[in-house]
């Protein structure tokens, strides 16, 4: 069904999908980077050495962790600000902006002022999104979603942090305005596998051109 869905006037050169950690971000990008004949831009959270350490003892290795994604993830969007990269399109997992939400979500006050000089020095360079798709669902989802996927250092990620987490990224994109919007419930549809779910949320993507939107669809069943 993917290959016949029928594209708008103009389709975000640089489009972003972000939420949460097992709501689903990276499966979406896959598929709509697919979809659009884009480039796939993810975050390379595998490629942390000290990820597995920071859902063991968040407070020992948040600083380092957070370091790393930092200058990761600047290195990643850098080469989007060239001109000749804006004749092709992206799709990422990530959002720059975010990197310092969970900063303050994890660091210490001395360690999130010394987070916030570097983080100053690398956002200058680096051109914002021109759409960002906000996935949400509820805690318990989140925690079934990742306990399926079976990555074992997240099976260290409790209840109480992914509430923290999900909290933060409310208050996060309550306030974001630097390119249109599109907040989806993610709860109860599968944006994987189900092509009548994944054609509802591309006529939302479509239809965005400004501002804000928001997409509570129910599952459909094929």
């Amino acid at each position: 069904m993917t290959g016949n869905l029928q594209e708008p006037p103009r389709v975000p050169r640089h489009l972003v999908v972000e939420g949460p950690i097992g709501v689903g971000k990276t499966t979406l990008a896959r598929r709509l980077a697919q979809s659009l004949g884009s480039q796939l831009l993810l975050e390379g959270a595998d490629e942390n050495p000290f990820l597995e350490r920071f859902y063991q003892s968040p407070r020992d290795a948040a600083f380092p962790t957070q370091m790393y994604f930092l200058i990761q993830r600047a290195e990643q969007l850098r080469g989007l600000r060239q001109g000749d990269l804006f004749e092709e399109r992206h799709v990422a997992d990530f959002l720059f902006e975010k990197d310092r939400m969970f900063a303050e979500l994890t660091l210490r006050p001395p360690e999130l002022a010394l987070y916030d000089k570097i983080y100053q020095e690398l956002a200058v360079e680096l051109a914002p999104p021109d759409m960002v798709i906000y996935l949400q669902a509820p805690v318990d989802v989140l925690m079934e979603r990742i306990r399926r996927r079976g990555i074992a250092h997240e099976q260290a990620i409790t209840a109480d942090y992914l509430q923290r987490l999900s909290d933060a990224y409310v208050n996060f994109f309550y306030h974001y305005d630097a390119a249109p919007l599109l907040i989806v419930n993610a709860t109860a549809i599968d944006l994987a596998d189900n092509d009548a779910d994944y054609a509802q949320l591309l006529e939302r993507v479509w239809d965005l051109q400004s501002g804000r939107r928001y997409f509570n669809p129910a599952p459909i069943d094929l």
